[in-house]
């Protein structure tokens, strides 16, 4: 829902925090885990304000972070961590609203909020003129309390979506899992290739990746899929070196033990661990000696890898 739609219902009376949001890491379920348990207690509903598109998008053109999840599964995590409500604000409609006007119009009548959730450094309104000082100071007339969060760190540093994207951009998708609290997740259709990988004993489902979704480095990762089937297997993703690359990514998914077809399909697939880098072969007999060895890494890898996330 966006949440400046005119027909956009106003919630119950909410707890709101507000934020991109992007990948719903470990920070941000810590986040909203407490919102969640605050707002039972008080007997509010609990909402998201999130932004699409990506604010860095607005603010510079030209210049937007890739991001680690759709707007579609961002609000699919959010649900799933007990958030009822959802809005989407869009900064090209609020950027020139006055910070008084974007606190009546959006947090008290759209939002409802009892309680506004941000981060340390939220700014809002045109030019960014609103601080948490005003923000605390109105929210005391208009009867809502302001919660200022914490970032949440790990051993290393702060848990945060551009950490997520610098481990991905070098493969690491064990490390990303484990400050995402979950694989990676790229999702797509199958469509129709050249059938090469069938003819080589390796079919594959075919994916060209959604744009502007983070991806891994590209290489050879042991995945797990989901949507079609329910499967495990091993991935490549790149450009296809040894056929001659065509410029364009893409991502081969081999599903382990699987004759159906999968055209049109819509799959899921998690990246579990990366196996190797993109490699150019000689000939197609050392492609696919590679690829048997591939395969059976990634069912080793595969069998003792834990179902949901990596601590």
């Amino acid at each position: 829902m966006n949440v400046l739609s005119p027909g956009w219902e106003p919630p119950p009376p909410s707890g709101v925090a507000i934020g991109v949001f992007d990948g719903v890491h470990r920070g941000h379920a810590a986040v909203i885990g407490g919102l969640v348990q605050h707002c039972r207690r008080k007997g509010w509903a609990s909402g998201v304000l999130t932004f699409e598109p990506h604010p860095v998008e607005v603010l510079a053109p030209g210049t937007p972070p890739s991001l680690l999840t759709t707007l579609d599964r961002r609000v699919e995590l959010l649900t799933d961590l007990g958030i009822d409500w959802v809005g989407v604000l869009d900064l090209r409609d609020i950027r020139t609203m006055e910070p008084d006007r974007f606190i009546e119009d959006v947090l008290v009548e759209r939002a409802r909020a009892k309680m506004v959730s941000v981060g340390d450094d939220f700014r809002f309104g045109h030019d960014r003129a609103g601080d948490i000082a005003l923000l605390r100071e109105r929210g005391g007339r208009a009867g809502f309390d302001v919660s200022v969060v914490e970032l949440v760190s790990d051993e290393e540093a702060v848990i945060s979506s551009s950490r997520v994207r610098a481990l991905l951009a070098t493969g690491d998708v064990r490390g990303a899992a484990s400050l995402l609290g979950r694989p990676h997740r790229v999702v797509g259709e199958v469509g129709r290739g050249d059938a090469r990988g069938r003819t080589l004993g390796f079919p594959t489902a075919n994916i060209v990746p959604p744009p502007r979704l983070a991806l891994p480095a590209d290489g050879i990762y042991a995945v797990r899929v989901s949507g079609g089937v329910a499967a495990e297997g091993v991935a490549s993703l790149g450009v296809r070196p040894t056929f001659g690359a065509d410029g364009g990514r893409l991502l081969e998914v081999h599903v382990f033990d699987y004759a159906g077809d999968l055209y049109g399909a819509t799959l899921e697939v998690d990246f579990i661990e990366h196996l190797r880098g993109e490699e150019t072969f000689l000939s197609v007999t050392e492609l696919v000696a590679q690829m048997e060895i591939d395969a059976a890494d990634a069912r080793r890898i595969l069998k003792v890898a834990p179902r949901a996330g990596f601590p």
